[in-house]
């Protein structure tokens, strides 16, 4: 529950209220956020960053089973980070757009500050 009656600036509450998204924009932002909150996910994020990779050479780049990488492939594309594309008998994985790109070099670069 709120106290109304401890507001100290009633139109600096207002302000931090208008700015609110909306609860869904809460909720899909929090499956966002879960998606950087796996090892595992961000290496393959990484791994993706530069080149398109099946499952195959994925696991190979990063010395992981491929049970491991399907199943987090499998997530990454339910949150639309990851998209894929079929050739033959493979399936070949990229970053669904550059702003996951850029999300991933800006978590490493505040990282990167704070050592």
């Amino acid at each position: 529950m709120r106290d109304e009656s401890k507001i100290i600036d009633a139109e600096a509450v207002h302000t931090a209220r208008q700015s609110l998204p909306s609860e869904y924009s809460f909720a899909a932002l929090e499956l966002f956020y879960k998606v950087f909150a796996d090892t595992t996910r961000i290496k393959i994020l990484f791994a993706l960053k530069e080149v398109e990779l099946c499952v195959y050479d994925i696991c190979a780049a990063l010395s992981l089973k491929q049970s491991t990488v399907s199943q987090q492939l499998r997530f990454l594309r339910q949150t639309c980070i990851v998209k894929s594309r079929q050739e033959g008998k493979n399936v070949y994985y990229s970053l669904d757009d550059n702003h996951i790109t850029s999300i991933l070099l800006m978590g490493l670069e505040h990282i990167n500050e704070k050592r």
